[in-house]
């Protein structure tokens, strides 16, 4: 019979990290996967992984070392050789041994989430169904960057994905995207025996030349004449959907701001943001007539409007 331990070429009085590192760097060596037209090699994992399934499990590990059972798990006959136990013959030739589905089988999704980039549990205890034929792996996950301009990731538009596969897609944002926001297409990741891994896209807001973000709002400093700001009026304002009238008005000075409700980001909850405007006089560097009539002004020196500073 063979023994678990020289099968994993750890010593019997190995630790239970000891034995899992072993386990861990035979199967890499011999997976199916990496073996395809190497037989004994699949032969050879199917030996490993029975061996760390009894080593694994504490009680048949304590069996094993007091000659209770034998290195495939069954009761130990006092006649030198095996029989009945967990060794049920089943058609074919095929025997379910080792596997076992109850709550104390082991479970080594760990030990091949750390292989191959994330396991499939097909069944309980880390297994599939079929003759005790582990789950094969999916595919790995490929990482995407997706840039989106400042408007559109405001207004939400689709956008165009070209996959590592040349394949596109339109993909739909999510309310509340941010840089960083990160979105997972199932399927469309890797090739892998048990199906494709998953795309996952982080996305990263592009800077605009004069939208900045804040939270779900949209700021946005407007320059506005010194005729606008005395008399008041309407101008024309950008907004991330389009360009609406805003109204200015009568005596308004630098730094006031505006509210354009429902103009900023999509918020989870449905709703949207605003854009607040803030309004900056623009004064001429040179003009003479404005020059002259301010020079004249009789209220030019009325006020201090410093005066609340202390200065």
């Amino acid at each position: 019979m063979a023994d678990p331990y020289k099968t994993l070429g750890v010593a019997r009085d190995a630790t239970e990290a000891d034995i899992k590192k072993a386990y861990r760097k035979l199967a890499k060596e011999l997976h199916p996967d990496r073996n395809k037209d190497n037989p004994k090699a699949s032969e050879k994992f199917s030996q490993v992984t029975n061996a760390y399934d009894l080593l694994n499990d504490k009680d048949k590990r304590a069996r094993f070392d007091r000659g209770e059972i034998d290195g495939d798990g069954n009761p130990a006959s006092p006649f030198g050789f095996g029989g009945g136990g967990g060794g049920r013959p089943q058609p074919g030739g095929f025997r379910s041994e080792g596997y076992e589905g109850g709550a104390g089988g082991p479970d080594m999704s760990d030990i091949f989430e750390g292989l191959f980039g994330g396991g499939q549990r097909g069944g309980p205890g880390g297994f599939s169904s079929g003759f005790g034929r582990r789950a094969q792996p999916k595919g790995e996950n490929v990482a995407y960057r997706l840039q989106v301009p400042f408007v559109e990731a405001a207004a939400l538009e689709p956008q165009r994905v070209t996959l590592s596969d040349g394949k596109t897609l339109d993909l739909k944002l999510p309310a509340g995207v941010e840089t960083g926001t990160q979105m997972k297409l199932a399927g469309k990741g890797e090739q892998g025996p048990g199906g494709a891994g998953d795309a996952i896209l982080t996305i990263e807001v592009q800077p605009h030349k004069f939208f900045t973000r804040d939270g779900d709002d949209v700021r946005i400093d407007l320059p506005i004449t010194l005729a606008e700001a005395v008399l008041g009026g309407s101008v024309k304002a950008p907004t991330v959907d389009k360009p609406v009238m805003l109204t200015i008005p009568k005596g308004t000075t630098s730094g006031r701001t505006l509210r354009l409700k429902g103009k900023g980001f999509h918020k989870k909850g449905g709703t949207r943001g605003d854009q607040l405007v803030t309004l900056m006089i623009d004064i001429p560097a040179s003009d003479a007539a404005l020059t002259a009539f301010v020079e004249g002004w009789a209220g030019r020196e009325a006020g201090n409007p410093r005066g609340s500073m202390g200065v």
